[in-house]
């Protein structure tokens, strides 16, 4: 049996799916055609109606009546790109640092055997279970003045991206796929003079492809559809990411039905790409996870 066809096997398997259709498997298929209806409406509703030149509040349709370009193009006056290019550089900015924060944290609390891990991984967890709106006031007065170096990013990309750049999620999940990296291999690539940096890179991290993957879907989908911390950092509407600026628009009442579609589809189109991207990943972390 080929290796693809057995992570087919394991995924089914840890998905409860049979090969033979049974009174449970057609049960399987209703629900699964219900959620797909379900979460798929909202998308389609809202992709036609960007499309769709007489689009109201109140029409619900799976096709366009009246086919336009025209909302894409009055959201230029509204500024929903520029909005949109300020989330991109946000959300592959902050990506990038949480990602590598996340891969050393992990690291040296997984691999390194480091006193005082258990600390760490708790107050990570920590993190985690406090709300945002807990630490919206004292994370304001940080980023006016930072300690240290006495600076305001307020109203800069960095206001966004230094908060975000460490997730306590995406460190614990990288800590426990490394964990269960065999110590025998580790041990013998440290009998062979291999590095702590040449074992990261060239050992740890090519084992943990799929928990790359994994980290990647869920924090960039934790950074794009932040909401508060934009809203915060920012000392004017040109600051808004587009989530926030999408929720202006509605509320002003200035821009039509259709214009405000076709900024919600564009919000969530980025998302919709990266897990298109890597849901081999992510299924290859699933399944890692079944098998263990």
């Amino acid at each position: 049996m080929s290796k693809r066809s057995l992570m087919n096997d394991h995924t089914a398997t840890a998905l409860g799916w049979t090969h033979t259709l049974s009174a449970k498997g057609l049960l399987r298929l209703v629900l699964l055609a219900f959620a797909l209806a379900v979460f798929l409406g909202p998308f389609i509703t809202t992709l036609v109606g960007s499309f769709d030149a007489g689009v109201t509040a109140r029409s619900i349709s799976l096709w366009p009546t009246d086919p336009t370009l025209t909302n894409y193009v009055d959201a230029a006056d509204y500024g929903i790109y520029r909005y949109l290019s300020r989330s991109l550089i946000i959300a592959g900015g902050g990506l990038l640092a949480q990602i590598a924060t996340s891969v050393m944290v992990a690291y040296a609390v997984a691999m390194l055997r480091m006193p005082g891990r258990r600390v760490v991984m708790a107050l990570m967890l920590i993190t985690i279970m406090i709300p945002e709106e807990l630490i919206a006031v004292p994370l304001g007065l940080v980023l006016r003045d930072v300690p240290f170096f006495g600076v305001n990013l307020l109203g800069s990309v960095w206001a966004v991206i230094l908060p975000v750049a460490v997730w306590g999620f995406s460190v614990m999940l990288m800590a426990e796929f490394m964990s269960e990296i065999p110590r025998e291999l580790i041990e013998a690539a440290h009998l062979d003079g291999v590095g702590a940096i040449r074992m990261l890179t060239q050992i740890v991290l090519p084992l943990s492809k799929a928990s790359l993957g994994v980290i990647t879907i869920f924090g960039f989908n934790m950074i794009w559809d932040q909401y508060l911390l934009p809203l915060i950092a920012a000392q004017s509407p040109a600051d808004y990411t587009l989530t926030v600026a999408l929720r202006g628009l509605q509320g002003q009442g200035h821009a039509s039905i259709g214009v405000v579609l076709a900024g919600s589809f564009l919000a969530l189109l980025p998302s919709l790409i990266v897990y298109i991207f890597l849901q081999r990943s992510m299924i290859s972390g699933i399944t890692a996870g079944a098998v263990k």
